[in-house]
């Protein structure tokens, strides 16, 4: 393994224009913190996307590849090339509208005897990630990795953007938060864009887009952005959801009291939509007015990205039932203010306007992570504004297996529509 860390030159830093800003307005909500009494001011400081650091992680071989799927339990069949890794951090924006940085992973495919120098990108919204380290580019070879080598190792040019707040990104995570979501991805394809031509490779403009859980809005979100001309070099070309919340207010939430979704992941995600959204919309004043003791004074240290995974499971309730105050509780059944309005940005994604591309939705149906009902209930949404989408239940297997199958398919469908070199 290598690491190698080049650091590339300053250019001129510009304003960020309205007209960037503006493509965010799309999503239906500023990018800006909602319920500011003002704005703050735009980022004035740094090109949205611009390189900062290039790190190459290392190179794997066709078989390393392979190896490293089948021990993640992914479909390794597509894997056709050796993968290069890199991470990448770069200049984007805030969910507060000011300059900050980013990271993500870059995965390039790697064979001596084709010609892999026009790439068609895979752009992978990874799922639900509550601590920095977990994230695409710094996890080693978790499932996030192995998601991005399957489009990369099939020939594509795989980008993951860890989002803000994690892998290398300052503060913490604005979680389940599209706008934000989508302008960290976009300013990721800005990067490996940049990056690529460094290596005398070049990124083509389609993109095929896929998200898994939560990242199944994100990819929405960023084939709207696309759509709507947010960059004029890349154009969407398919999308894939896999497994995601895209119909919390509809779906999500009456799970969570129905007995469709387990108790225990419900209070994770719970947790940490609550707690995010109270620093992105003001949902509560104190964490007592959601959270019952002891958790109203441990969740929000919880989720600032530094704690491992398995102290976050320690310090959760059992249930929502022991988790939220009657308040609380009642916030999630009948969703109002703030509250009400972040999620209609949230479910934004399959119901307010008309992709023009290709677009499938996976799902298992032993799922209870997120509830079946959400692709359900986009299908419909999507359906009725007469995109021909289609929903594949992938088989009874739980939303990790979702994630792995969907991807399995995922992949196969972008090489059938011959993007591919």
């Amino acid at each position: 393994m290598t690491s190698e860390t080049h650091r590339l030159p300053r250019t001129r830093r510009l304003r960020v224009t309205a007209g960037i800003v503006g493509a965010a307005v799309l999503l239906g909500t500023s990018i800006l913190t909602a319920g500011c009494e003002s704005a703050p001011h735009p980022a004035a400081d740094g090109d949205r996307g611009r390189l900062v650091t290039a790190e190459h992680l290392r190179a794997y071989s066709r078989d390393e590849v392979s190896a490293l799927l089948q021990s993640n339990e992914f479909d390794s069949g597509t894997a056709r090339f050796g993968v290069d890794t890199y991470r990448l951090t770069y200049d984007t924006i805030g969910a507060d509208g000011r300059a900050t940085t980013a990271s993500g992973l870059l995965a390039l495919p790697l064979d001596d005897h084709t010609d892999l120098t026009d790439l068609t990108t895979v752009a992978f919204e990874h799922g639900t990630q509550p601590t920095k380290a977990a994230a695409p580019s710094v996890a080693g070879d978790g499932g996030d990795v192995a998601a991005t080598l399957t489009y990369a190792s099939a020939g594509f040019a795989g980008v993951a953007p860890d989002y803000l707040g994690l892998g290398l990104g300052p503060g913490p995570h604005p979680y389940l938060d599209i706008p934000s979501e989508t302008t960290a991805s976009l300013d990721m394809l800005r990067a490996a864009r940049a990056h690529v031509q460094t290596l005398g490779r070049r990124l083509r403009g389609e993109v095929d887009i896929v998200g898994f859980s939560q990242g199944g809005p994100a990819a929405l979100g960023l084939v709207r952005a696309l759509q709507a001309n947010a960059d004029k070099d890349f154009h969407p070309n398919a999308v894939a959801s896999i497994a995601g919340p895209l119909a919390i207010r509809a779906a999500e939430l009456p799970a969570l009291f129905d007995g469709t979704l387990d108790p225990g992941e419900g209070s994770f995600y719970t947790s940490y939509l609550l707690v995010s959204w109270n620093r992105l919309h003001g949902l509560y004043r104190a964490p007592s007015e959601v959270f019952q003791a002891p958790y109203d004074t441990t969740l929000e240290q919880l989720f600032d990205g530094t704690h491992p995974f398995e102290d976050i499971v320690k310090g959760l309730a059992p249930d929502i039932e022991h988790l939220l105050t009657p308040h609380g509780l009642d916030l999630l059944r009948n969703p109002t203010g703030p509250f009400a309005d972040a999620l209609a940005v949230a479910d934004s994604t399959c119901s307010d306007w008309t992709p023009h591309l290709p677009v499938r939705l996976y799902t298992g149906s032993a799922d209870r992570d997120v509830a079946p009902a959400n692709s359900a209930a986009c299908l419909t949404a999507l359906r009725g504004h007469g995109v021909d989408a289609q929903l594949t239940d992938v088989g009874p297997v739980d939303h990790s297996g979702s994630g792995k199958r969907g991807t399995a398919q995922a992949v196969r469908w972008f090489l059938e529509a011959g993007t591919r070199n």
